[in-house]
């Protein structure tokens, strides 16, 4: 999970790369033709929060999960042709229904929710799964024939498998490492719906801390347990007696300078193996208050069988030689873009905070958002829809028609974390303003500590108005969030102070641009965003 680091001892506070002989036994690659993604690549190779990573290769296609917490739907799933370039591609928890907390029903999820996770692909039966516990409670595993859905949940296991790793083994078995601390290793049914055995395999001595983020691989006939020490440090256990052990430690990485300025030290993720056989470790960055963000290094291979992660002058490289990789079939969807909110449903780039009213919300004709809570509290609020910052700098802007909002409503464009600001239309006695309100707020057990104060405002007419944000995320203090707005959606008018977004890790996720429409006095009303784009100077 990557936060229980030296000072951070909150543990008690709240794959196979393809499934197989990692790329032993692969489909062969489409076309005999092969180009490197590109002469050079730059880290980090995409720079929006998704943390906890876990990554397998199933024929020519890269797939790349990622922890969520509170957002839903749950554990996002990325693809790639050249671990390079990026798109999404679906999440495989479709609703966090783990109780109503995750509804914002009496209670509240934040910081809970979807945890390092695990995604493994079984060619005997073409499945994805997908693995995780909840809570501390619980594991759920979901299958799907493709990473874009339907997910449906397959088992619920009582046991918690902590920062759990799946390996489909080359005899089929499925099984589990996980822990902190104590690195256990189970062993799942046929079907995968119950353990059918579980033993401990190592303790992690004290003078290394803490160990966990399994990933569980086998290469080469041997069974390896990729594991982070928090947040600076990457071991390997590797075993040539099988899944169960004695297993062996090595040192991966510590304390290495990391590519990305300002930034931690890239550690957890997950490795992966080429259609041609190099092999990449895809780690991720502390880079807050963007969140944490991935890099990627080649890795080789030891005569007796350890891996080592490739260097530039001493640390992880801001750029290497691209992957040489099968001629992609398409070239992905950018990260950036314009959505107009087309379709029946929608992008899997957008994930609510805390489950939505699916009664509330339509898309089609862009997005019409209906009030589904009446409170002053943003972080109370249903509805909350997230688009996640891309760094180092970008700037998002939407098109909001405010026309059927009624006395007492707030809606608008949203930096959104434990320390938040807005920018947005509110309505009261018939009258609407476009304002920036400050001062949002949460303590360290996510309750709320401020709902906000207006720090400027302006007379808005006419029924629509094009609201912005910019964020910078670069890694460090005091970076600033800035707001405007445009009656026309050309001239834009700043409105308020920069924002001061906040780069504690405690939250763990990002900065995300959030769109919102909430009521104080009573429901019933509504807006429409038209147009949400979002760009990089």
């Amino acid at each position: 999970m990557s936060w229980l680091h030296q000072p951070r001892t909150r543990r008690n506070a709240l794959t196979a790369a393809t499934g197989l002989a990692v790329g032993a036994a692969l489909p062969a690659a489409a076309s005999a033709q092969t180009f490197p993604a590109a002469a050079q690549y730059a880290n980090p190779v995409l720079w929006q929060d998704f943390a906890d990573i876990d990554i397998i290769r199933v024929g020519d296609t890269y797939y790349y999960s990622a922890s969520t917490m509170h957002y839903s739907p749950g554990a996002p799933i990325l693809r790639s042709y050249d671990l390079v370039n990026w798109e999404f591609a679906g999440h495989s928890v479709p609703v966090l229904d783990f109780g109503a907390k995750y509804d914002l029903n009496g209670a509240r999820g934040y910081v809970r929710g979807i945890w390092a996770s695990s995604l493994a692909y079984r060619p005997s039966n073409r499945t994805f799964y997908w693995l995780g516990q909840i809570d501390f409670a619980r594991t759920y595993v979901y299958t799907a024939a493709g990473v874009e859905g339907p997910w449906n949940r397959l088992t619920t296991l009582n046991t918690a498998y902590y920062d759990a790793g799946l390996l489909v083994d080359t005899d089929d078995t499925l099984y589990v490492a996980y822990g902190n601390g104590t690195i256990s290793v189970a062993q799942l049914s046929a079907d995968g719906r119950t353990q059918v055995r579980a033993q401990q395999v190592f303790s992690t001595p004290s003078d290394i801390g803490t160990l966990e983020g399994s990933r569980f691989y086998r290469i080469n006939g041997n069974h390896y347990i990729f594991l982070t020490r928090p947040a600076n440090g990457q071991y390997i256990l590797k075993s040539t007696s099988g899944p169960f052990g004695p297993y062996t430690l090595r040192q991966v990485l510590l304390d290495l300078p990391g590519p990305i300025s300002g930034g931690g030290v890239p550690h957890q993720g997950g490795l992966v193996q080429t259609q041609n056989g190099a092999w990449y470790y895809l780690a991720f960055v502390d880079a807050f208050p963007g969140g944490r963000v991935p890099v990627l290094a080649p890795v080789t291979w030891t005569s007796d069988g350890w891996p080592v992660v490739q260097l530039v002058n001493g640390g992880w490289g801001a750029s290497y030689p691209g992957p040489v990789v099968p001629s992609p079939p398409r070239q992905v969807a950018p990260m950036t873009g314009v959505d107009m909110f087309d379709g029946t449903t929608l992008k899997p780039k957008w994930e609510w905070n805390h489950n939505p009213d699916n009664t509330k919300w339509s898309v089609g004709n862009g997005l019409t958002l209906r009030t589904a809570t009446v409170t002053d509290d943003l972080y109370w609020a249903r509805n909350t829809l997230t688009h996640r910052v891309q760094g180092p700098t970008s700037t998002a802007t939407v098109q909001l028609d405010f026309s059927a909002m009624r006395d007492g409503d707030r809606a608008g464009l949203a930096l959104l974390r434990d320390s938040s600001a807005w920018i947005g239309v509110r309505r009261d006695s018939g009258a609407t303003r476009v304002v920036m309100v400050n001062g949002l707020t949460m303590d360290g057990s996510w309750n709320t500590t401020g709902t906000g104060y207006e720090a400027a405002s302006a007379g808005v007419s006419g029924g629509r108005v094009w609201l912005r944000a910019t964020a910078d995320i670069r890694p460090g203090s005091s970076r600033p969030g800035t707001f405007s707005y445009s009656t026309d959606g050309v001239d834009f008018v700043r409105l308020g102070p920069a924002f001061t977004m906040g780069n504690s890790w405690q939250f763990f996720m990002g900065y995300r641009f959030a769109l919102f429409n909430h009521a104080t006095q009573a429901l019933g009303g509504s807006v429409r965003i038209a147009r949400f784009e979002l760009s990089t100077p």
